[in-house]
């Protein structure tokens, strides 16, 4: 029989998705959604910080590729700004970019493809952590 308190537990949990692919984006949410997260979006790597200090998540999904450039400086940026850099941020990307977004002030990293489980496992550490 299926755990179904996890979703009561984390239903006051919100996780912002950065991300500019529509279908990774709608994948994720309903994923979140499922196990009982609330989701933000941000698909406009320009209005990330408004953003998270509009909805406070407790942890940022962000690609490593917005709009075609690099996410790093707003993860900087995240992590410079004194009401953000407490929230998380799982990077996530196609190539292991790791060692940079953990020097850019990542809190994780989990490189595409993954499986479901795999990131929902790592979101639970970094919440939990």
């Amino acid at each position: 029989m299926p755990d179904t308190t996890w979703g009561r537990r984390c239903s006051l949990t919100k996780i912002l998705i950065v991300e500019d692919d529509r279908s990774t984006t709608g994948l994720l949410q309903t994923l979140f959604e499922i196990e009982g997260y609330q989701t933000a979006l941000c698909p406009d790597p320009d209005r990330v910080l408004a953003t998270a200090r509009e909805e406070a998540p407790d942890l940022i999904l962000m690609d490593y590729h917005l709009a075609q450039q690099e996410s790093l400086p707003l993860l900087r940026a995240l992590k410079a700004d004194a009401e953000l850099k407490a929230i998380p941020v799982l990077m996530v990307s196609g190539l292991d970019h790791s060692i940079e977004c953990e020097r850019a002030g990542a809190s994780g990293f989990i490189l595409k493809p993954f499986r479901p489980a795999d990131l929902l496992a790592e979101i639970k550490r970094l919440l939990n952590g």
